[in-house]
């Protein structure tokens, strides 16, 4: 969390303590990940790699990619 404004943190654990008072469904968390997900144009490795026509090799060293659980992503929203 070191990179983020005061503002995102703050927020980031307020949204925390309302998942974990069960203050969210599971069908609201996973709207909230789409909806990330869909703003930072996730794609996995080999999915951004056909679709931009490059190959994975060259995607992994030249894209924004992060591991979240697991599953290594790129991250193209700019």
């Amino acid at each position: 969390m070191s990179n983020l404004s005061e503002y995102e943190k703050l927020t980031l654990i307020e949204l925390g303590q309302s998942i974990v008072q069960d203050r969210w469904s599971n069908e609201g968390l996973v709207q909230l990940i789409e909806l990330a997900g869909g703003y930072l144009n996730l794609q996995t490795i080999p999915d951004y790699a056909a679709a931009k026509k490059l190959s994975y090799n060259g995607v992994k060293k030249t894209r924004n990619i992060r591991e979240i659980h697991g599953i290594k992503w790129v991250i193209d929203n700019n």
